[in-house]
């Protein structure tokens, strides 16, 4: 029972991580209705920067907090300049342009920081207490706070402001938000400056766990994606939930089928997305779109 409880809170742990990059992806889907498959690569540079920030003397969160703003501004820049003149085309020509960005964004971390391997530091104490023969660390204990935390403050920030309105009405309808004088533009471009900077909170969380390199983002990427598919793309508290899954089933296959080896763990959030799409195509917390014909 032990050992299952202590899987159950690895789990956990791993999945608050896909959880916070699952959450940078529904911010962007539901402000801008585009699926960023960028987000992981640019998420990726975003903890270079915070890295090669640490190496010059800052201090690890002053870093962050530096790389969060570099990074909104950067996501405001690429939606402003390679995504908007595209946002209006069919829905492959925007898969293709975010699928040329995330080969731009590895290509270009490479270039800028070799693709050999780096140590990034944690921004949290590394403590480990003993609960009845479990081994609970801050790093679980952190995770987990900031995940909350930024749930509660896009909470706050979507359903109790006015900002989030004019969000959340301009990714609805552009024509009729902008009839009512919302500045659709502005609001897209903020809504991917927001998703780049939560980005970069969950490439240094991965980064922190992970040893950092280019690619450092590709299988967390997809566990992202089924974290934000099975808890709906529309839902924050889904995107949440969706993580926990994923991460908890992940725990308990390697735990418990280790002859799948590391090569086919993939195969559990790829069935995770199967299974949700098949029986509950907007995800467990989705809210299904009803359209007039």
């Amino acid at each position: 029972m032990t050992y299952f409880l202590q899987q159950l809170l690895n789990g956990l742990t791993t999945g608050a991580v896909y959880a916070s990059l699952g959450l940078a992806l529904v911010l962007i889907y539901r402000t801008t209705n585009i699926a960023n498959f960028a987000q992981g690569e640019m998420a990726t540079f975003s903890a270079f920067m915070s890295w090669q920030l640490h190496q010059w003397g800052l201090p690890v969160v002053a870093s962050i907090l530096i790389v969060m703003v570099i990074s909104m501004v950067l996501g405001a820049v690429v939606y402003a300049v390679l995504v908007r003149p595209v946002q209006y085309k069919d829905e492959m020509t925007i898969i293709i342009v975010t699928l040329g960005l995330f080969l731009a964004f590895n290509s270009a971390t490479g270039a800028i920081w070799d693709f050999m391997q780096k140590t990034s530091p944690s921004p949290f104490p590394e403590y480990t207490m003993n609960v009845a023969g479990l081994r609970i660390s801050t790093e679980l204990l952190s995770f987990v706070s900031v995940l909350l935390a930024v749930s509660a403050g896009l909470y706050l920030l979507f359903q109790k402001t006015r900002l989030g309105l004019a969000l959340r009405a301009a990714a609805s309808n552009a024509q009729s938000s902008q009839l009512v004088g919302i500045p659709y533009t502005r609001m897209m471009i903020l809504g991917w400056g927001m998703a780049a900077a939560l980005g970069a909170v969950s490439g240094v969380l991965v980064a922190s766990r992970l040893s950092l390199d280019p690619n450092l983002m590709g299988d967390v990427i997809i566990y992202a994606f089924a974290s934000a598919v099975v808890g709906g793309m529309s839902s924050y508290v889904g995107a949440v939930v969706g993580g926990a899954i994923v991460g908890i089933s992940q725990a308990f296959t390697t735990a418990y089928l280790p002859a799948l080896g590391s090569d086919l763990q993939l195969v559990v959030p790829m069935a995770l997305i199967c299974v949700v799409l098949i029986f509950k195509p907007e995800g467990l917390f989705g809210k299904t779109v009803a359209a007039r014909v």
